[in-house]
């Protein structure tokens, strides 16, 4: 990467504006965890994380739910370090059987749908007993692939803006700002 592109990008978050602190965030996280515990306990879910956007969701979400439960991950993208969506990839499928499986499926957010229910229909055509969706994020526009497509939990809602932070990336870097932030005028 040219030393330019990476000033570009450092600039975009300086001048990028804060939606939600790591606080309000990590508040989010909490509730859905108490959600999720309430009415997963008992049901020895497989929770798979979408990398890479929900491994930041993901790694503080599940060190909340205090129960037995397996985890695995799903590698599907289609943004690929850029700002628009393409078809989807898939660079890896869950390593456990998901067969008479209660899931989980953990991701950072929900846009359009698309990837969430290519996931959805995965698990299903593979035999999974229950599909239940945790999204860090959700958008509110009118352009959802899937207008009834809603994720069970929610942490929070957030205006139509290009998003970054808390493992979601603005081409490539920022995954690890510790915040939900938005590219200004964006």
């Amino acid at each position: 990467m040219l030393k330019t592109e990476l000033q570009d990008i450092s600039e975009a978050y300086i001048k990028a504006d804060l939606l939600f602190s790591q606080s309000e965030t990590e508040q989010a996280i909490q509730r859905m965890a108490c959600e999720i515990s309430e009415e997963m306990h008992a049901l020895n879910p497989l929770c798979i994380t979408v990398l890479n956007g929900g491994l930041v969701t993901s790694g503080k979400l599940l060190t909340l739910l205090n129960f037995p439960l397996q985890s695995s991950y799903i590698h599907a993208t289609r943004y690929r370090n850029s700002t628009n969506g393409h078809d989807i990839e898939w660079k890896a499928l869950p390593d456990q059987p998901l067969l008479n499986r209660n899931i989980l499926i953990i991701d950072d957010i929900l846009d359009e749908g698309v990837t969430l229910q290519a996931i959805i229909n995965l698990c299903v055509k593979e035999g999974a007993k229950t599909v239940r969706t945790a999204v860090l994020l959700e958008k509110t526009h009118n352009r959802k692939a899937y207008p009834d497509l809603k994720a069970d939990y929610t942490g929070l809602i957030v205006e139509d803006r290009y998003v970054f932070g808390f493992g979601m990336d603005y081409q490539g870097y920022w995954r690890n700002a510790a915040g939900i932030f938005a590219l200004k005028g964006k």
